[in-house]
């Protein structure tokens, strides 16, 4: 089994242009049509997913996109900054990258733009790792959000968003700590571009539940093989919607981490893990 490296160091990132969008992707692993791709949510980047693309790939192809608006992908003005816009853009990756089957990885508003996907694409869906998010019904928008869909008062936010701000802001709802690094990460992406990128995002945002019936409608057939991680002390998506992914997932096996927030990848990055790594040797085909 050979495994690629892509170009810039072992968690470097290789630019693919889809639809004259620049969308920088980590792709580690053996070649082939079946890969685990790893999608961020907002304000994160494929560099979230480094240390665990790293550890996938001995066993498993593994992607990792920047999407458009975020990270050090194109942040252009007139890309369709809506969940299925975000879903297109992901059918077209996957087609350059010459994946058919995936073993989906998604947090935050990267769990959308997956479902989204997903719920288009049911039969190449081989598994499911739901990391802080899921198919959430009757969910109601956290506290940003609602700010961010203001018009005017979603601007001034972003404008007056300061790095001390930023860190001080994500010790809320993070009992454990974020890593300095990995915040400071985060803001030095979070440029005009991504701050544009989020507002048009969560304003072209509704009828979550409507979203979640489909996927859902979509989804249960397939009986899929599915990981959900939460972390507890998330005040953005609370941790009761964990249980409830067995209504479209009953095989679900769910790991809860009583003092991580919303990034438990970042907070308790071992126990994030010790729990994806055994269930993805499991699911993919790949596997030794």
């Amino acid at each position: 089994m050979s495994t690629q490296t892509a170009p810039g160091g072992d968690s470097g990132a290789m630019p693919v242009m889809i639809n004259g969008v620049r969308t920088p992707v980590i792709d580690l692993g053996p070649r082939g049509d079946e890969a685990v791709v790893f999608l961020h949510g907002n304000p994160g980047s494929g560099a979230d997913w480094r240390d665990l693309a790293q550890a996938i790939a001995p066993f498993s192809r593994v992607v990792a996109p920047d999407m458009p608006g975020f990270g050090k992908a194109d942040k252009p003005d007139d890309f369709d900054y809506t969940v299925a816009g975000y879903a297109g853009h992901l059918e077209a990756l996957l087609a350059a990258l010459g994946i058919a089957r995936v073993h989906l990885v998604v947090h935050d508003f990267g769990g959308p733009w997956g479902l989204a996907w997903a719920t288009a694409h049911p039969d190449r869906v081989a598994s499911i790792t739901l990391i802080n998010v899921g198919i959430m019904r009757e969910y109601r928008w956290h506290f940003l959000a609602r700010v961010w869909r203001l018009p005017l008062i979603g601007e001034l936010f972003m404008a007056t968003t300061t790095r001390a701000g930023f860190h001080a802001l994500l010790k809320i709802g993070n009992p454990r700590g974020l890593p300095k690094a990995y915040i400071d990460e985060m803001f030095d992406n979070f440029d005009a571009g991504t701050k544009r990128a989020v507002l048009r995002l969560y304003r072209a945002t509704d009828a979550l539940g409507d979203a979640a019936e489909r996927a859902h409608a979509a989804l249960r057939p397939r009986d899929l093989d599915c990981l959900v991680i939460w972390g507890k002390a998330d005040i953005y998506l609370p941790w009761r919607y964990a249980e409830q992914q067995r209504e479209t997932f009953p095989r679900a096996d769910i790991v809860y981490l009583d003092d991580s927030g919303h990034w438990p990848f970042k907070d308790n990055p071992q126990a994030v893990r010790d729990a994806l790594i055994p269930f993805l040797q499991r699911v993919t085909t790949t596997s030794p």
